[in-house]
C-alpha cells in the first residue's frame, strides 16, 4: 500500500519586527518619498504663490478712438495724451501694451491674444471739454474690456491693471481742467473727472467654469492618458507574465510569453491606441452631454481630444519601457509634476517665474490647454493657439517614438531581456 505524500517542510517566514531594523530597506523609499515630497511643494507653489510680483509682459491692447479736436492750447487731444501716457508709464518689463485699432483689438480678444483692452471712445476729449461748460450732459467714460475665455485670474490681472492706468489718466487730466477752473465747487467735480466702465470684450458660455472648463478639461485627457498608459503597462505584463497579478488575498501568475522589449512596447502602443478611444468618447459624454459644458465644434474637440490623449498615454508607455521600475515616477513628473504648473491655463505664464516660462514652451499641458481653449471659446481659431498644439502634438508623437524605440532595441541588441519571476 502506497505511503502518504510526506508534507513539505514550512519555509520559515520574516517578522515586520526584525525586518524594520535594516537601515538599508528605509533607505530608498525614504530617499524617493522625501525628494518627491520636496520637488512638488516647491514646484506647484513656486508658480502661484505671488503672480502681481511675476507679471513679466502680460499682453493688454490699448486703443485711441478719439476723433475730437485738442483742447485750447494743446496740440493734441486727450486720447492721444492719454494712450501715449499710459504706453510710456507702462513700459515697464510687466505689461505689454499693444496699441491697436478698435477692431484689431476685438480680433486680438478673440483670439486669445490679449487679456484685456482699455479703449479710449470716439468722442473722449469733446466730453472733457463740456465739464467746463453748461453743456455736460455726462462724466466722459474710459472702457476696460475684460477676456474671460483665458481665464479668469488673467482677466482679472488685466482688468486691473487697465482701471489703475484709467484712474490714473482722470486725475492727470483733472489736473489740467481744475487749473483752468476757478470756480471752487467746480473745481472738486473736475478733480476726477473721467468715469471707467467695465464689460466683456469677448463673451464665453454660461457653463464655462468661468473660464476653467479648457483647464479641468485638459486635465482629464492628460490624467486618461497617464492613468491609462500606466493600466495597460502593468495589465500587459501581467498577462504576458513579466509580473504577478495579485489583488487582496488573490494571486495569480500567468506562464511567460517569450517576447523582446520592442514588441512588448509595439503591443502597449497598440492597446493604448484602441483604449483611448472608449476613453475620449466617455470624457466627452461626461463633460458636454451629462454635465452639460459648454462647448462647440464637437468633431473637432473628439479628434483633437484623441490625439491628446493618445500622445500622453504612448509617452508613458516609452518612458516605462526606457526607465523600467521608475519609470512611473519619472512619466508623473513629466506629464503632471512639471506640467500643471507650467501649463497657464489658471495662472497665465505671463505671471509665473521664468522657470515655468521656460517650462511652458516644451511642457505637453500648456500645449494641449492652448488647443482645448481655442477649441471651447475662440470659434477653433489657428491662431488662437490651435496651430501650435497640433503642431506639439505631432513633435510629441515623434519624439516618443525616436526615444521609446531607441531605448528598447538597445536594451534588445544589448541581450538585457526581461526576467521571468521566479517563486522563492
Amino acid at each position: 500500500m502506497p505511503s502518504a505524500p510526506s508534507p513539505s517542510p514550512r519555509v520559515p517566514q520574516a517578522r515586520a519586527g526584525t525586518l524594520v531594523r535594516h537601515a538599508g530597506l528605509w533607505l530608498v523609499p525614504t530617499a524617493l518619498s522625501a525628494l518627491v515630497a520636496l520637488l512638488l511643494s516647491l514646484l506647484y507653489m513656486g508658480g502661484i504663490l505671488s503672480p502681481n510680483d511675476n507679471v513679466h509682459q502680460l499682453p493688454v491692447a490699448l486703443v485711441d478712438e478719439d476723433r475730437s479736436r485738442p483742447l485750447p492750447g494743446q496740440r493734441e487731444n486727450l486720447g492721444k495724451q492719454v494712450t501715449d501716457s499710459i504706453a510710456s508709464a507702462g513700459s515697464s518689463d510687466a505689461v505689454e501694451w499693444r496699441r491697436l485699432g478698435r477692431a484689431e483689438a476685438q480680433d486680438a480678444l478673440a483670439s486669445g491674444k490679449v487679456y484685456g483692452a482699455l479703449v479710449v471712445p470716439k468722442d473722449f476729449t469733446t466730453s472733457v471739454a463740456a465739464l467746463t461748460t453748461d453743456r455736460a450732459t455726462a462724466r466722459p467714460t474710459l472702457t476696460v474690456l475684460t477676456n474671460p475665455g483665458l481665464g479668469s485670474l488673467g482677466s482679472s490681472m488685466a482688468a486691473q491693471i487697465n482701471q489703475r492706468a484709467a484712474g490714473q489718466a482722470s486725475l492727470a487730466i483733472g489736473k489740467q481742467l481744475t487749473a483752468s477752473t476757478a470756480v471752487p465747487t467746480t473745481r472738486l467735480l473736475l478733480t476726477d473727472p473721467v468715469t471707467v466702465t467695465t464689460r466683456v470684450g469677448h463673451p464665453i458660455g454660461r457653463h464655462s467654469g468661468l473660464g476653467l472648463t479648457a483647464f479641468y478639461y485638459t486635465l482629464l485627457l492628460v490624467l486618461s492618458g497617464f492613468i491609462g498608459g500606466n493600466l495597460i503597462h502593468s495589465g500587459v505584463d501581467t498577462a504576458l507574465g513579466y509580473a504577478d497579478s495579485e489583488i487582496g488575498p488573490w494571486h495569480a501568475r500567468r506562464p511567460t510569453v517569450p517576447i523582446s522589449r520592442t514588441q512588448a512596447l509595439v503591443l502597449k502602443m497598440l492597446m493604448t491606441a484602441g483604449i483611448s478611444v472608449l476613453t475620449t468618447t466617455l470624457v466627452m459624454v461626461a463633460t458636454v452631454a451629462i454635465l452639460g459644458m459648454d462647448a462647440t465644434h464637437l468633431p473637432l474637440l473628439w479628434v483633437f481630444s484623441y490625439c491628446a490623449t493618445v500622445t500622453i498615454g504612448l509617452g508613458v508607455q516609452a518612458i516605462n519601457a526606457a526607465f523600467g521600475g521608475i519609470g512611473q515616477l519619472v512619466s508623473m513628473f513629466v506629464f503632471i509634476a512639471l506640467a500643471l504648473p507650467s501649463s497657464g491655463a489658471t495662472v497665465p505664464l505671463e505671471a509665473t517665474p521664468g522657470f515655468y516660462r521656460f517650462l511652458g514652451i516644451f511642457e505637453p499641458m500648456h500645449q494641449l490647454s492652448a488647443g482645448v481653449r481655442a477649441i471651447l471659446y475662440f470659434d477653433a481659431r489657428a491662431d488662437a493657439g490651435l496651430t501650435r498644439a497640433w503642431i506639439m502634438i505631432a513633435v510629441g508623437v515623434a519624439v516618443t517614438f525616436a526615444f521609446g524605440f531607441a531605448m528598447t532595441h538597445y536594451y534588445d541588441r544589448r541581450g538585457l531581456h526581461r526576467l521571468t519571476p521566479q517563486p522563492a
